[in-house]
């Protein structure tokens, strides 16, 4: 399966604003994903949005996580269409990079093998046999520096 992340790959810099607001390019953007591995799942279903905390892995410009049956499953196949965000910070500044694409589960043999290849290791002892893929439309990051304006 070819997975068509066209949208998502437009790399363009912007410098930093006055207010020390960053725009990271799309490759910074993955970058940061790889380095993390707990994100926020937002979905929306019969009128209501719902975030999840899920720990994943970037496959191929993808995020990749694990889940068993339940809330994020079926808000997930009921409304394809989600955000994924992931932030961190420190003492000097923080950033937070979102992603608005598309929530597949997996079912050929072929997806799922790949899938096992990236070791998406569960956080709690529940059996989370389901794997969903993201495949974003867009991927937006943004840094910003703490402090006090200069000047």
């Amino acid at each position: 399966m070819r997975l068509n992340t066209a949208g998502a790959e437009r790399d363009d810099a912007m410098p930093v604003t006055d207010d020390g607001v960053e725009i990271l390019p799309v490759h910074e953007c993955w970058d940061l994903l790889r380095g993390l591995t707990l994100g926020r799942l937002v979905t929306h279903a019969d009128g209501q949005p719902d975030i999840f905390p899920v720990n994943y892995v970037v496959q191929r410009r993808t995020v990749l996580f694990r889940t068993a049956e339940g809330t994020k499953l079926i808000s997930a196949a009921i409304n394809n269409r989600v955000l994924f965000e992931v932030d961190d910070h420190n003492v000097a500044g923080a950033w937070s990079v979102i992603i608005r694409g598309i929530a597949r589960s997996l079912r050929t043999t072929e997806e799922i093998e790949e899938a096992e290849r990236a070791q998406v290791l569960p956080w709690t002892r529940s059996e989370k046999t389901h794997y969903v893929r993201i495949v974003p439309e867009s991927v937006t990051g943004r840094r910003f520096r703490f402090g006090s304006p200069a000047g």
